[in-house]
C-alpha cells in the first residue's frame, strides 16, 4: 500500500497548500470595509491616484512629468533630467530634485528609483493604507507567496502521483483507480488557483477595493481636457499616456537604459 502513504502525502500538501491562500484571501477581503465610509467621502489627489495605480514609481514618474510639462524640469530625449527651478512646491517634488542631486543634472532612472524609495513616497503609501484605500505590503506579499505554494502543491501532488503509478504493483488496486484518487488534490489545487484569479487578483494590485472604486469615480470625472485632465492619465495609465513626442522619447530612453542595466546584472 505505498501509494496510499503517498496519497496521504499529497492530501496533505495540497490542503495546506489551499488552506494558507484561503486564510490570504480572507485577510484580503477585511480590508473591503475598512474605514469605508471615509474611503467614500475621501477625495484623490493625483499623487494618490498614481500610488494607487502603480505605486511608489507611478508617483516619481508623475512627478517628473508634472514638472517637465512646468518647465521645472527639463527631460532630453538622451534619458537626462536637468533642473530648472530648483525650488520644489511640495514633498515629491524636493524628493525628484534632490534625488537628481547638487549638479542639478542625472539619468532619469536613477532619478525615478531613489524619488519611489523616498520618506515622501513611504508616508503617502502609509496614509492611504491607514484609510484602507491600498493593500498593505504584507497582505500583498502574503497573497503572491500562498499563489506560489499552491502551484508548487500542484506540482508535488502530480509528481507524487507519477511516482505511485511508476512503483512496483503492491495491491490489487488497478492503476487508473490509483490515478483517479491523486487527481482528487490535483484538482483542489487547481480549482484554488482558478478560484484565486478571478477573486483574489484585484487585492493583489496597490489599490483596494475602495481604492480602486474611487480611481474608477476619478477617471470618469476627469473629462474637459487641460492639464489636470493630462496630470490625470499619466498618473492612472502611467508615462503610456504622455503625447508629447519630446517627453515620450526621455522616459523611452529610460526603460532602455533599466532594461541595459538588468541585462548586465
Amino acid at each position: 500500500m505505498f501509494w496510499v502513504l503517498l496519497l496521504l502525502l499529497a492530501w496533505a500538501v495540497a490542503g495546506t497548500a489551499c488552506t494558507r491562500l484561503c486564510l490570504a484571501a480572507v485577510h484580503a477581503a477585511a480590508m473591503e470595509t475598512k474605514e469605508a465610509a471615509a474611503a467614500r467621502d475621501h477625495d484623490l489627489t493625483l499623487y494618490e491616484a498614481a500610488f494607487l495605480s502603480g505605486g511608489p514609481r507611478r508617483v516619481a514618474d508623475l512627478t517628473l512629468v508634472s514638472m517637465a510639462r512646468q518647465r521645472r524640469l527639463l527631460l532630453a530625449r538622451t534619458g537626462w533630467a536637468t533642473v530648472v527651478d530648483p525650488r520644489g512646491r511640495d514633498e515629491m517634488e524636493r524628493s525628484v530634485i534632490g534625488a537628481i542631486g547638487p549638479e542639478g543634472q542625472s539619468l532619469i532612472e536613477p532619478v525615478r528609483d531613489a524619488a519611489a524609495a523616498a520618506d515622501a513616497v513611504g508616508s503617502l503609501g502609509d496614509r492611504l493604507v491607514s484609510a484602507g484605500l491600498a493593500v498593505p505590503a504584507g497582505a500583498r506579499d502574503g497573497i503572491g507567496a500562498a499563489i506560489r505554494q499552491v502551484r508548487l502543491a500542484a506540482a508535488v501532488v502530480a509528481a507524487l502521483g507519477a511516482i505511485a503509478l511508476l512503483a512496483p504493483a503492491q495491491s490489487d488496486m488497478p492503476a487508473h483507480l490509483v490515478a483517479l484518487w491523486f487527481a482528487l488534490p490535483f484538482v483542489l489545487t487547481l480549482s484554488c488557483l482558478a478560484i484565486a484569479r478571478i477573486e483574489i487578483q484585484p487585492y493583489a494590485r496597490w489599490a483596494s477595493p475602495a481604492g480602486q472604486r474611487l480611481l474608477s469615480a476619478l477617471v470618469r470625472h476627469s473629462g474637459g481636457g487641460g492639464d489636470r485632465t493630462y496630470l490625470t492619465s499619466v498618473a492612472v495609465r502611467g508615462v503610456r499616456a504622455i503625447g508629447e513626442p519630446d517627453l515620450r522619447a526621455a522616459f523611452a530612453h529610460r526603460e532602455q537604459h533599466h532594461e541595459a542595466l538588468h541585462r548586465r546584472d
